[in-house]
Formats: C-alpha cells, sequence, structure tokens
C-alpha cells in the first residue's frame, strides 16, 4: 500500500509511500496485546487464532483479510452476486415497504395514508389470520392509488387476490402495467394444509394472472421464517432457493414458460444486526438463484432475483425496546448495502403488540434517512472486492448449497418441510443459539446485558395471534427465555410489593469487590432479581451481621481471590448457620464448603436465575 501523506520527516511537497507491512509484523503487534490482556501465546504459531469467530453455520471468521477477494463481476451480470441489474436501485434507492397488520380497516386506512404522506413508497398488507379479514380488504384498498403506490399482500388467500386485483380494475388500470405482489406463499403459510396442494393451487393462480400482467409478481419465497424460528443464514439461503426451484417447476407444469415463471417470484429475506452477515447472504442469495436460473434455462434477462429484507422478528425485544432503534438501524443499513430491491423496517415496538404513530414514523425515517440524507443507495455494492465480504459471501453460498441440495433430495421444498427435515435442521441451530443466549456468549443490550429494572412499561395494542407455520417452523425471540423471567419478577412485585433479592457478600476494599458485585448485579437483573449491596465488609461477622436485614435467604458472595481465601469459608458456614438457603460465588478459583453455584462469565444465567425464581417462590 502506497500513500501520498508527507511522513514527519519530509518537507512540503514531499510524498513518501507508507512503508509495507508484513503479515509476520502484525502478527507479533497480535500477539504482544493478547498477552497483556492475559493469553498465553507462547506456544501458538498463529496467535491471531485467538480472534476467530466462527458462525453457527460453521464459517471461519478471521481476524485478518489482507488479500483480495475472489471475483464477483459486475453489476448486473453473471453471477449476479453484486446487483440483478446494471443499475441496482439507482436513482432513487430501493422500495421503503411499511408493514400493516391491524385487523381493522378504519385503523388501516388511517396508518397507510400517515405512512405514504411521510415518505412510504408500498404498502404490506397481512391478511387474513394474523391480520386484516379478508372482508375487509376492499375497504382499504379503495382509498389507494394503485397507479403510483405497490402493494404486496402476504398470506395464501385467493380471494384477497382477486380483491386486489378488483381494485385495480376500478381504478382503470390496464392489466399490462398493473404492478404489485400478491402475496401468494405456498410453503410457509398456516399449517391447516400441506405444501404440495397450496403450491398446486398457487401455481395455477400465477399461470392465470402471469400472462397478462407483466409487472405483478404473484408468489412469495419468504425464506424469513427460517431465520425467525432460529435457523442459520447458509439454511435461510437453501430453503429459500430450494423452495424457488419447487415454484418454478409449478409454474412451468401451469403452463408458464421460464422466463414468465421467473419472474412471478419475489424472495424474503430476515436481514440482523449482524451487518456483514446480512450483507453476505443477499449477495449469495443472488450468485445461487442466477446459477440454478443458467442450469434451467431461464433467459439471461429474467435470471435475476428480486429481493424484500424485512428486519428480523427474532432479533426484537419487549425489553428496554428502544434499544430496537439501533437493531433495526444496523440492519436497514446491511440490507441496503446487500443489494435488496424492497427493505421493510420493523417498528421498535413490534414485540410488543400493533405499533403506535410513532413507532411507525421512526420505522420509515429510518429508512429515508439512510437513503436521503446519507445517500446510501448512490454506490453499487460498495462492499464489493472487500476481501472479508467476498470470502463471507462465497463460503454462505457454497454452505448454503448444501443445504438446497438437501431440499432437492428430499423431493423439493413442500416434501421437505412436511417431512420435518427443515424444521429439524432449525431446531438443532436454535437450541445452539440458545445456549449462547442464556450463556450471554451472545449478549443482548437491555435484556441479558445492561437491564433496567426500573424501566416504565410501555402498553401496546395486541397484534392478532397467527396461525402455526407449516412444516413445524415455530417464531421464536431471542430475548424470550430472559423475558420470562422478567415477567415472574413482575408478577412477584405486584403480589408482594417488592421484587426477589439477593444479598451480596462484598468483602473486602471497594477496590477488591466491585468488579465482581458488578457483574453480579447485572447477572441478576437479567432475570429481575435485586442485588442488596452493603457496602465493604470487613469479614465473617460483618457479613452475617448485615445478611440479617437483607430480607432474603440468597446470598452471593463477591470478593478478590486474597479475600476469598481469608474469609470465604467461614463466611459460608456463618451465612448458612443463619438462615441462608442458597449460596452463590462470583468467579474464584476454588469453590467452598457449603457454596451451592459459581457465577461466571459463560455460566448458564438462565438456568442459575430459574432455579433460583423456584427456590424462593417466584411463580412462572
Amino acid at each position: 500500500m502506497s500513500g501520498n501523506i508527507p511522513d514527519n520527516g519530509g518537507t512540503a511537497g514531499e510524498t513518501t509511500p507508507f512503508p509495507t507491512a508484513t503479515r509476520e509484523e502484525w502478527r507479533a503487534l497480535v500477539a504482544r496485546v493478547l498477552t497483556k490482556s492475559g493469553k498465553d501465546t507462547d506456544e501458538l504459531d498463529a496467535p491471531e487464532d485467538l480472534l476467530t469467530s466462527t458462525t453457527y453455520d460453521g464459517i471461519r471468521v478471521h481476524a485478518l483479510y489482507d488479500r483480495p477477494g475472489p471475483d464477483a463481476g459486475l453489476p448486473g451480470s453473471a453471477p449476479y452476486t453484486r446487483g440483478s441489474t446494471p443499475a441496482g436501485t439507482l436513482p432513487h434507492g430501493w422500495e421503503i415497504r411499511q408493514l400493516h397488520r391491524t385487523p381493522d380497516a378504519d385503523a388501516a386506512v388511517a396508518a397507510i395514508d400517515e405512512d405514504l404522506a411521510g415518505g412510504v413508497d408500498g404498502v404490506w398488507l397481512r391478511v387474513g389470520d394474523g391480520g386484516l379479514p379478508v372482508h375487509q380488504l376492499p375497504q382499504v384498498l379503495d382509498g389507494l392509488d394503485l397507479n403510483r403506490h405497490a402493494v404486496t399482500l402476504d398470506g395464501t388467500d385467493p380471494d384477497a387476490a382477486a380483491a386486489l386485483l378488483r381494485a385495480a380494475r376500478d381504478q382503470d388500470i390496464a392489466d399490462d402495467v398493473v404492478f404489485g405482489n400478491l402475496g401468494l406463499d405456498p410453503f410457509f403459510g398456516s399449517a391447516d394444509e400441506d405444501a404440495a396442494t397450496v403450491l398446486h393451487r398457487t401455481a395455477r393462480l400465477a399461470a392465470e394472472h402471469g400472462r397478462s400482467r407483466p409487472w405483478l409478481r404473484t408468489i412469495t419465497v419468504d425464506a424469513s421464517h427460517v431465520h425467525d424460528a432460529g435457523g442459520t443464514e447458509a439454511q435461510e439461503l437453501g430453503v429459500a432457493v430450494g423452495a424457488g426451484v419447487s415454484a418454478l417447476r409449478a409454474l412451468l407444469g401451469a403452463g408458464l414458460d421460464l422466463a414468465t415463471a421467473a419472474n412471478q417470484m419475489e424472495f424474503r429475506f430476515a436481514a440482523s444486526a449482524d451487518q456483514f452477515l446480512t450483507i453476505a447472504k443477499l449477495r449469495a442469495a443472488r450468485a445461487m438463484w442466477a446459477r440454478v436460473a443458467e442450469v434451467c434455462g431461464v433467459p439471461e434477462h429474467a435470471r435475476g432475483m428480486r429481493q424484500h429484507a424485512v428486519t428480523s422478528a427474532a432479533m426484537m425485544t419487549r425489553r428496554d425496546p428502544y434499544v430496537n432503534l439501533l437493531r433495526t438501524t444496523v440492519a436497514c443499513f446491511a440490507a441496503g448495502v446487500g443489494g435488496a430491491d424492497a427493505v421493510t423496517v420493523r417498528p421498535f415496538d413490534d414485540a410488543l403488540g400493533l405499533p403506535d404513530r410513532f413507532s411507525r414514523r421512526i420505522a420509515r425515517n429510518t429508512q429515508l434517512l439512510l437513503l436521503r440524507e446519507s445517500d446510501l443507495a448512490r454506490v453499487l455494492d460498495p462492499g464489493g472486492g472487500s476481501g472479508y465480504l467476498e470470502d463471507l459471501t462465497l463460503s454462505l453460498r457454497d454452505t448454503g448449497w448444501g443445504y438446497f441440495q438437501e431440499v432437492e433430495r428430499a423431493g423439493g421444498a413442500a416434501a421437505a418441510l412436511d417431512s420435518g427435515l427443515i424444521s429439524g435442521w432449525v431446531d438443532d441451530a436454535w437450541e445452539r443459539r440458545r445456549a449462547n443466549l442464556a450463556r450471554r456468549i451472545d449478549p443482548l443490550t437491555g435484556v441479558s446485558e445492561f437491564p433496567d429494572l426500573a424501566e416504565p412499561e410501555i402498553g401496546r395494542e395486541p397484534a392478532p395471534a397467527t396461525p402455526p407455520l407449516r412444516g413445524g417452523l415455530t417464531p421464536r425471540r431471542y430475548a424470550e427465555e430472559f423475558e420470562s423471567l422478567r415477567d415472574r419478577s413482575d408478577a412477584h412485585l405486584r403480589a408482594t410489593g417488592k421484587r426477589p433479592r439477593v444479598f451480596l457478600v462484598t468483602l473486602g476494599s471497594l477496590a477488591a469487590h466491585n468488579a465482581r458485585a458488578s457483574f453480579v448485579t447485572n447477572l441478576l437483573a437479567a432475570g429481575g432479581f435485586e442485588a442488596v449491596n452493603p457496602g465493604p465488609l470487613a469479614d465473617a461477622a460483618s457479613a452475617t451481621a448485615a445478611f440479617a436485614d437483607s430480607e432474603t435467604t440468597v446470598v452471593c458472595l463477591c470478593a478478590g481471590d486474597e479475600d476469598y481465601e481469608r474469609h470465604a469459608s467461614d463466611t459460608v458456614r456463618d451465612l448458612r448457620a443463619r438462615g441462608a438457603s442458597h449460596v452463590m460465588i462470583a468467579g474464584g478459583s476454588d469453590l467452598p464448603p457449603g457454596v451451592d453455584t459459581r457465577l461466571t462469565r459463560r455460566s448458564d444465567v438462565v438456568a442459575v436465575l430459574t432455579e433460583l425464581c423456584d427456590e424462593v417462590g417466584v411463580a412462572p
């Protein structure tokens, strides 16, 4: 690498290239920093391996990428990694699409009017179970200018699709210019019917409308359900492409040609707060679909994948919900950089129920700020060429391709869903993720880390219940186990006037015990427990005296290792004699007699707090 910045010894106008840094020099610096942080690097040939992480798909993410990534081509050309069209979303950016799931037509009309006036381009309507009743859909569509605003439906009900087409005819919109998406989902809809039956019916409807309405899409392949059930990025990719191939076959069987059939589909993916995985996933999805389309004989102009990215429902929290603003902003940024054609940002109160006016406004303004003020869409594939991003894209593509092949071997997406193959993958991934969430390896700000027991409650109108998904996929949220514990604590507070408590035995000076006391206080609050901190305690006698006034029988020792060695055994013995029913210790190398639980940075916090709730009588 070279530059044009004068070095400190140069004179004005002189330029000096930056010195070339070797990997060995960088490695030596890494080893030095790791050694200072307490890591033993003496026996390691590559100390940077300590900085390597692994995704839930088993993909290794390295600390340094010092070589160019594989050639990904140009936007609009094979393999379409960098975009489905040469111009991408230029010059105006992606479609800002807002989700509406209220069961009341009047409320939906008012909310949609506000959104459109506030800068939203497209309306996404959940119709049927979990959203607006089908018979109220005409009332909502009546006030929409379908010449200007795209409407995307969500469901499998053919009556909803018919209502949208009638509304277009009533507005004198010719079939060859009507646009939007009927949103028929033959795979991930209600579990009332098997996927194969719904796919056959959907294909016939798509064929009926696809020939005369070239700008109207009829099918949504909603792979975001895989993510929101706890699945991995590669699983989402494999299922999406597998479902797309199954839909393509069904459409051909219904009489459509390859180009028209491919144009009937829009693919929906989840965008999470892991920005690089989201960017790489969207890029990998386009490459995978382009390869499938090529092998199937789809004409080159029709091989692009139409993508709708929606911010992850799984990452949304009910506790400290304003942190969701940060999560959705990062996810929206990643969706835009990843090349999504349409983006939906969930309101920050999405997990609490139906959003209010303020949260809908913030959701749409998140996109407007990124598009209009940050000019995010003015650069095509800004991550293209990054060694890290290109490598991650390629790894996701290859891993996702393996899942796609398994879907094909199972007989296609419908068979893979109905047999439980897909839910089996997802459940396995969820159990691994759940374990990391419980141990706070995957921290949740405001929930498992830095919770606020005094946060004010935010009330929202309940959202309509959604029916079970086909294939046994169960929607999950990362925060749900911690939030269940907090709910138990809140109920206990209402019933008794106080929260469950743990007495902190803070032995020694403030400097000696403060770090561990702060760690335990944060950990306990994640489950709704209040930590009683008496301040510095000199010895066992002062600890037991303070414990007598704590109004709890659960204690946790927090001290430095030297104070543990001097006082822990006597203190535990005396606390037990004074009625302590459960004794914990923060850190430490040895477990003194009488201690039930050691708390460390890798403890299963959910299990520990659940046990405490049961022990002190906090009702489920």
